[in-house]
């Protein structure tokens, strides 16, 4: 069992645990951007999806739990983000929903279930919303769907340590090295204004979804949680104890048996 890491001091030292080597990876060409992929064991396949400012290495601690469970992971960089590229078109959730369909076309994936954080489950929802065929489920992780659904932003040093570890890992890993403050500044503008997802659009959603929160996150409101459950059909509420908004980092143990289970309960 992965030691807690509550303060994400280990984190910002260290980053997340090393990925395996990848079955595949490779980058596919679309609309102006390259996209960064990876592929992990064999089985259902599953797709990971970071949050913003973020990319794929923050799965380290769930791409083993998860292929060990007899599963395919598949992991894809944001566009913008960790290995991918992007050109000067704003970001919008909707462009990053369909680089992924992208990467499921260029490795001939039907369908996946979903596991998203943060930015990267508003990825998945839109995509349980505008192609349900292509999606098994989603474990919706700390994200709103309206910009009604953040906290004020108040800073704190677990937030500041995972800021500190994400320009560390933008410099290493980007074609554009020395452009982090664009790009907080452009991911900053869409977590602003986007997604602006109405009850009626989520109502609509017809593919299992856990909507999970920690405890103690710091950019969603709990309510806003609980209302997303209530309104999407048959939508399944998580509450994470003693965790925050980067739960997979601060408790591995715990997120992947709450995804685990969430992915045990989907229809075979």
């Amino acid at each position: 069992m992965e030691p807690q890491d509550d303060e994400l001091i280990r984190f910002e030292a260290e980053g997340a645990a090393p990925l395996p080597p990848a079955t595949i990876d490779g980058h596919v060409a679309r609309d102006g951007a390259r996209i960064w992929y990876a592929s992990y064991g064999a089985g259902p396949a599953v797709i990971l999806l970071h949050g913003g400012l973020g990319h794929s290495g923050n799965w380290g601690y769930q791409v083993p739990a998860l292929v060990g469970s007899g599963r395919r992971v598949v992991l894809i960089d944001s566009r913008g983000h960790g290995r991918s590229s992007r050109d000067a078109r704003p970001y919008s959730y909707e462009l990053m929903a369909a680089d992924v369909l992208a990467v499921m076309d260029e490795l001939s994936l039907d369908k996946a279930a979903f596991v998203g954080w943060s930015d990267g489950a508003c990825i998945a929802l839109i995509l349980a919303a505008t192609v349900p065929s292509r999606v098994e489920g989603v474990f919706f992780f700390a994200c709103n769907m309206d910009p009604s659904g953040t906290r004020e932003f108040v800073p704190t040093p677990v937030i500041d340590r995972c800021f500190s570890r994400h320009a560390k890992d933008y410099a290493a890993l980007s074609a554009t090295p020395d452009d982090f403050n664009g790009f907080v500044e452009a991911v900053s503008l869409m977590m602003r204004t986007e997604p602006n997802y109405q009850a009626e659009d989520l109502g609509r959603i017809g593919v299992p979804v856990a909507i999970v929160l920690g405890e103690h996150d710091e950019f969603i409101k709990p309510e806003h949680a609980e209302y997303l459950a209530r309104t999407i059909p048959n939508a399944e509420m998580i509450f994470l104890p003693g965790v925050s908004h980067f739960a997979p980092l601060q408790r591995p143990a715990e997120f992947n048996a709450a995804v685990l289970s969430f992915l045990d309960g989907l229809p075979s």
